[in-house]
C-alpha cells in the first residue's frame, strides 16, 4: 500500500471515531445546573446558543475580537467564543438572560435603557455582561478607566459615550467614586 494512501485511510478512520467522542460536564448556567454530554471541541458560545437555546449571547467575530459573546464565568468576564465548554466543568456561567432577578432588570440593563446605550443592540448583551464584571472587579472609578476596561467590547454603532454613562451611573449607585 502507498504510504500516502495509508496515512489518508488512517486519518479517515480517526475522523470517524472523533464524531463519537463525548465529554460529560456539569455547568451551572444562570442558576440552573446542567448535566451535559458534548463533543470536547464545543465552544462555550456554541453550547449556550445551539444546545441550550440561550441566544442572548451573540456570535460576532468568533475570534475574540469584538466582545459580543462576553459572559461571566464565576463572575469574571470571558469571551465565550474563545473557550471550550469542557474547560469550565463545575463552574458558574451567567449570560445576559441570567442577570435580572425576580422579573426585574439588572441595574445595568435598566441604565442601558435609560441612557439609550445601544443602537442596533447586537453588542448590548456582551457590553452589559462585561460592565457587570467590570463593576465587580472594582478597578474602575473614572470614565477613562471604564472606557479602557471596556475596550474589548466593540460597538459598531458608536454608542460608547452612552455606554460609559450607563456604567458610570451604576458605579455611582453602588458606591463607586465617579
Amino acid at each position: 500500500m502507498n504510504p500516502t494512501t495509508e496515512v489518508r485511510e488512517r486519518a479517515e478512520v480517526e475522523a470517524q471515531r472523533d464524531v463519537s467522542i463525548r465529554v460529560s460536564l456539569l455547568l451551572t448556567i444562570n442558576g440552573t445546573l446542567h448535566d451535559l454530554d458534548i463533543p470536547p471541541w464545543t465552544t462555550l458560545l456554541d453550547l449556550l446558543r445551539e444546545r441550550l437555546d440561550l441566544i442572548g449571547t451573540k456570535k460576532g467575530c468568533d475570534h475574540g475580537q469584538c466582545g459580543a459573546c462576553t459572559v461571566l464565568i464565576d463572575g469574571r468576564r470571558v469571551n465565550s467564543c474563545m473557550t471550550l465548554a469542557v474547560m469550565h466543568d463545575g463552574r458558574e456561567v451567567t449570560t445576559i438572560e441570567g442577570l435580572g432577578r425576580d422579573g426585574a432588570l439588572h441595574p445595568l440593563q435598566q441604565a442601558f435603557i435609560d441612557h439609550d446605550a445601544f443602537q442596533c443592540g447586537y453588542c448590548t448583551p456582551g457590553q452589559i455582561c462585561s460592565a457587570v464584571g467590570l463593576i465587580d472587579e472594582g478597578r474602575a472609578a473614572t470614565r477613562e478607566q471604564v472606557r479602557e476596561l471596556m475596550s474589548g467590547n466593540v460597538c459598531r454603532c458608536g454608542a460608547y459615550p452612552y455606554i460609559t454613562d450607563a456604567v458610570m451611573e451604576v458605579l455611582a449607585r453602588e458606591g463607586g467614586t465617579p
